[in-house]
Formats: structure tokens, sequence, C-alpha cells
């Protein structure tokens, strides 16, 4: 029998309850953690196994898909701040003015370093990692910078938001340019760049209601999460495969002659070394793209100023903005479903479909614009997505994997600035919905015009096999 000093139960229990994280509190406490992470761990969990199945985890292609949607987060972000600045927070003509201001002095300087983009990058195939962290970090420091501006919308704001946007380019034509590298045996080059498309328009949906949110306790807010999240964007960069770097069997792709002397007398300049089909399908995305931006800045300042259907603005520019947005996942999905079919037809069939709606939209505008202008809205979002899989898949079938990247680096660098000229023709237009989408309408004619008979023409015959300069 035993001497030692007996310890009654209820002094073991109230021991054991003293030790840190114990008792029935720790134990609640633990529990209630384990819940509020559950589903955030299994969404993380589900978006995981999404961006890295089929190959895409081994290759390094699901962590460019996860990057993408990084970037496209910060962009939206970024967009909201300028968009209650710049647009929102005035009258109707002032709002034109300041966007007047703002395509002069962030898309004009850009006009001009478009054309630079892709050929720079184009030298440095070694720093892809670092020069789509360096866009990152650009952005996270430019949106500091907006921050202090962004409330009273002074004129230091627009240079800032000139470096944002060449960033933002700057980061599309690199991201092109890294896509061949990261295919996994299972995926084609089109599928791929939906995967990747579909990520940044499902990261745009998602960050738009939290910038909006963030813009609730002050104007400078959203740009701090922008911040945020391109400072994340900026490690995550590097974190991409170590073949992104290598430029090993790459070689120059020549988009245009450069070469004095070397084309025949009469003869057009034109993509000299991918062969007609890539030269007419980026001659119709172009199109497709001037649409884009015409509409994203008419129809802004013309649902402000005359609402649909008896709807407010804000309600009005919502619904045009979900039918862009529907349209264009919707090009996407489709895209991915018909990447086996001729993307030639592809692309003349929606160049076609494009300018039967614009035409449409610009007849009945008076009579139903409510259902014309989301038509339109769906429309060139659909067929802006479509094409531009399409213009992918012609890529990855005329050009070899030896100019492959340089190729997407140019008609990057082409189809952004052909936004550009279309929204300043946007801005420019009167707040008439009938003139606005009979304009609209010419746009996509003259895509229409250049483009259907030769891709039709390549879709019959083949395209010759391109030259490696």
């Amino acid at each position: 029998m035993s001497t030692g000093p007996r310890v009654s139960k209820g002094t073991r229990v109230s021991t054991a309850s003293t030790k840190p994280g114990g008792g029935r509190a720790g134990r609640a406490c633990r529990a209630a953690g384990r819940a509020l992470r559950r589903p955030f761990a299994a969404a993380g969990r589900g978006i995981r196994r999404a961006t890295h199945a089929h190959g895409a985890g081994e290759s390094g292609l699901g962590k460019l898909i996860e990057l993408h949607a990084v970037n496209s987060a910060g962009d939206m972000m970024i967009t909201v701040a300028l968009a209650s600045t710049v647009f929102f927070s005035v009258p109707t003509d002032q709002a034109r003015g300041r966007v007047a201001l703002y395509l002069a002095v962030t898309m004009a300087p850009f006009a001009l370093l478009a054309p630079v983009i892709g050929p720079l990058l184009d030298r440095v195939p070694h720093g892809r990692r670092a020069a789509m962290a360096g866009s990152m970090l650009a952005r996270a420091l430019l949106a500091l910078t907006m921050s202090g501006a962004v409330a009273g919308g002074g004129l230091e704001l627009y240079p800032a938001a000139l470096g944002v946007l060449v960033s933002s380019k700057a980061y599309g034509v690199v991201r092109s340019a890294v896509v061949p590298r990261l295919l996994p045996p299972r995926i084609s080059l089109v599928k791929a760049n939906s995967r990747v498309t579909l990520a940044g328009l499902l990261a745009t949906g998602a960050a738009a209601p939290v910038g909006g949110a963030l813009h609730l306790i002050g104007p400078e807010w959203p740009l701090y999460g922008a911040f945020t999240v391109f400072v994340a964007g900026t490690f995550l960069s590097f974190s991409l495969p170590h073949k992104v770097d290598s430029a090993k069997g790459e070689g120059r792709a020549l988009l245009a002659s450069e070469e004095a002397g070397e084309r025949p007398a009469g003869r057009r300049p034109g993509l000299r070394t991918v062969g007609p089909s890539v030269l007419h399908g980026l001659q119709a995305n172009a199109a497709l793209r001037s649409l884009s931006g015409l509409l994203t800045f008419f129809l802004a300042f013309l649902l402000r100023e005359h609402p649909l259907g008896g709807l407010g603005p804000q309600v009005s520019l919502g619904l045009v903005a979900v039918a862009a947005g529907a349209g264009n996942a919707l090009g996407t999905a489709v895209g991915a479903w018909l990447r086996s079919r001729a993307p030639e037809l592809i692309i003349a069939v929606v160049l076609g479909l494009a300018l039967a709606v614009t035409v449409t939209a610009a007849v009945f505008y008076a009579v139903l614009a409510l259902v014309v202008v989301t038509a339109a809205a769906a429309t060139a979002g659909l067929c802006q997505a479509l094409a531009k899989l399409s213009l992918d898949a012609v890529i990855q079938r005329d050009v070899p994997e030896l100019v492959r990247t340089s190729a997407f680096a140019r008609s990057e660098t082409a189809l952004q600035l052909s936004w550009v000229v279309g929204g300043a023709v946007g801005i420019a237009l009167p707040l008439n919905g009938t003139v606005g989408m009979a304009v609209a309408a010419t746009l996509v004619t003259t895509g229409v015009l250049l483009a259907v008979r030769g891709l039709l023409g390549a879709a019959r015959h083949g395209a010759p096999h391109p030259r490696v300069a």
C-alpha cells in the first residue's frame, strides 16, 4: 500500500484544464477553427484539382492557370477603382472628358509602345518568369501610387494608369509565349489557352464584387486590394517551371516583311513566315477586338445617359457586362470543344455572326433596345473568344515550335492595339444607339472584307509551310 501523496480526481481535471488550449473552451475554439477552415480548404483543393487536371500539374500549366487568375483579379480591382473615379463619380459630360483624357494620356502612348513590347520581350526568352514577376510588382507599386490620387482624380493618376496598362499588356504577351512551353501531352494548345482564359474570367467575376465592397470603405481600398493580389502574383511567377525561361529550339517569327528588298514587286506585305491563315485570322480578330473596345466605351456612356427599358444606369450597365461575360465564357467553352474542327471556318463564321447581330442591332435599336444591346454584347464576347481560340489553333498548326512563341507574342500585341483603336472610336461617337451600332457594324464589315475570302481559301487549299527567319 502506497504511502505517497494522493491526488484527487478533481485535482487532476483542474490541472489538465490549466494547460494551454486545454478544457472545453479550447476544444470548442479548435473545433470552430476547423469548421471555418473546412469550406475554404475544400474549395482550394477543388480549384487545385481543376487547374492541375489532365497532366497540367506535372507540366506546370496548372501554376500558369493560377497565376493568370491572380493577374485577372488584380486588374479587375484596379479597373473598379479607376471606373469609380473616372466614370461614375461625376456627371456624364464631365465623365466623357475624363475618359477622353484617360485615353489620350494612357492609350496614345500605349499605341506607340505596343509594337515594341512583343519584339522586346522576344529578345529576352531567358527571363520570362522575371518579366511576369516584374509586371506584377510594377502594378503593385503603381496601385499604391494611385491610391493617393484616386479620390481627387488628379492628373497624376493617369501616368500611373499608363504604367498599369503597359505592364498588364506585357504580362499578356509573355503569358501567350509561355503557354506552348507548358503543354501537357494530353492537352492541345487551344484547349490550354481556353482553360487559362476561363480561369481569368472566373477570377474577374469573383474580384468585381470584392472590389466593389472595398470601394464602399473608401475609393483607395480597391487599390490596396490590388497591391496585395499583385504582390502574391510576383512570388507566384517564380513558382513556374524553369523550362519557361528556356529558349532551346526557338527562333524569331517575322509577322511582316522586315528585310528590305525581299518582297516581290506588287505583293502586299503580310505574315510572311506563318502563312495566309494566320494573317487573315489576325485581321478578323483585330476587327472583333476593335468591336469589343468600341462597345465597351460607347455603351458605358450611352446606358448611363439612356438606360435600357426603364432600368437604372447601374442595372443597365451590369446587365450588359453580365451578357458580355457570359458570351465570353460560352465562347471559351465552345472553342475548346471545337478544337479539332477547321479553325479558319470558325473564324469566318463568327465574323459573319458578329456582322449579322450588329446590323440587326442598328436596324432595330429604336424598337428593341434592351434585346439588341444585350445580344450585341453577348455576341461580341462569344465571337471574340471563339475567334481568338481559333487563331491560337491556326498558330499551333501552321507555325513550327521553332518560332511559335514569337508569333504568339506579336499577334497578342497587334490585338491589344486593335482594342485601343476601337475604344477611341467608341468615346468619340455621339450618344445615339442606332449610330453606334451602325459604326460597330462597319468595323466588322471591314474585317469581313479583309479576311473572310482569304480564310475560306486557306481552309480549302491549306496553308503553305512557314519559313523560319
